[in-house]
């Protein structure tokens, strides 16, 4: 007969701060892109440019912070034309090799997003409906393919002549921009997508994150690598199941003595679900390096905030296309050069 041990204390929850540190990461995002917009906005017109451009924005760049990881290894050049979206890259990919993958149920807006959503899907359901095995594997092989179609195109068809070109060109020097103008003047048929992901994520949970995003598919690779993962003891566990039957991943924790699938966020919420203390937990392995759960919610946020201060200071932070720059840029953005990833840059840009 299975001995249990004391209930844990429900103040010892982790979930009201995970909601806190994901709408702080929501409400920081927001914050710069309306600095972004506005910087837009003014850079667009004659009078002056009163906002400065806010690098977080490049976290929205994931190829060029791509073809920059590659240039640099191959170059050693860490290119200052984006620089904040290699460092974000890198601060993303640390904590996937170090804290699973943390980065998608506590930092993502669009992992919070697809929570939400996925309220909507018990509300209309009552209960959470799963595909069938038969087509659940195949769809989620969709973003391995897509993080394979870039991953290939970069790192295999891409020399250091066609990285450093790319770079350079006008397209990329302003692709943050034209990030902007592809939602704000959004087609028709990208309207329509969009739709399609939110009905298909309210009639399937997570749709977006467990089949189609190509980030998640880097970050669950990569998470095999981390030595944190959760872990069940068989000793204390009472089989109640509630672990497998919170897990947004659809991963059964209860079955698991160590939970190694990719599709692990490190959400805890199996943790917090279990009614037996020290039955599930965080840790190196099943008996050491057990890590509190406060303690990794605050090396999340630390991991963001010390990763962006050292690339303040080591001057990989902004950008070197100057303001002025800039201004040129977004003035003749309806150029054909700006519109195809070729071309050269404006006679009159301004090198740093």
């Amino acid at each position: 007969m299975k001995m249990t041990t004391l209930i844990p204390d429900p103040r010892q929850r982790l979930q009201p701060y995970r909601r806190l540190v994901q709408w702080g990461f929501l409400l920081l995002t927001l914050w710069i892109g309306f600095r972004f917009i506005l910087f837009v906005h003014q850079a667009g017109g004659s009078g002056p440019i009163t906002v400065t451009r806010p690098p977080g924005v490049e976290a929205f760049l994931p190829i060029s912070a791509l073809i920059s990881l590659k240039y640099w290894a191959l170059s050693g050049i860490f290119n200052t034309i984006h620089p904040a979206s290699l460092v974000l890259l890198l601060i993303i990919i640390a904590t996937a090799l170090f804290m699973k993958k943390g980065f998608c149920s506590w930092v993502c807006p669009f992992g919070l997003l697809s929570e939400y959503l996925a309220k909507i899907h018990t509300w209309i359901f009552e209960r959470p409906r799963r595909l069938p095995r038969w087509l659940d594997y195949p769809l989620r092989s969709l973003k391995y393919l897509l993080l394979g179609f870039f991953a290939y195109a970069i790192f295999f068809e891409m020399d250091v002549q066609a990285l450093a070109a790319f770079i350079d060109t006008p397209y990329n020097r302003i692709a943050d921009v034209k990030m902007l103008l592809f939602f704000s003047h959004a087609s028709a048929f990208t309207l329509k997508v969009l739709a399609a992901l939110v009905l298909l994520s309210v009639l399937v949970r997570f749709f977006w994150c467990r089949y189609l995003c190509p980030y998640g598919a880097l970050l669950g690779m990569l998470s095999w690598l981390s030595p944190l993962k959760v872990h069940r003891s068989d000793k204390s566990c009472i089989d109640c199941n509630k672990c497998s039957k919170v897990c947004p991943a659809n991963i059964q924790v209860a079955t698991s003595k160590t939970v190694w699938s990719d599709e692990c966020h490190a959400c805890l919420q199996c943790v917090d679900a279990c009614p037996v203390q020290d039955t599930l937990y965080l840790s190196v392995t099943q008996k050491k390096g057990r890590v509190p759960r406060w303690i990794y919610a605050a090396a999340i946020v630390l991991t963001f905030l010390l990763g962006t201060s050292l690339a303040r200071i080591l001057g990989v932070w902004h950008s070197s296309i100057s303001t002025e720059e800039y201004r040129h840029h977004i003035q003749h953005i309806d150029d054909p050069v700006y519109n195809h990833f070729g071309g050269s840059a404006p006679p009159n840009r301004q090198n740093q």
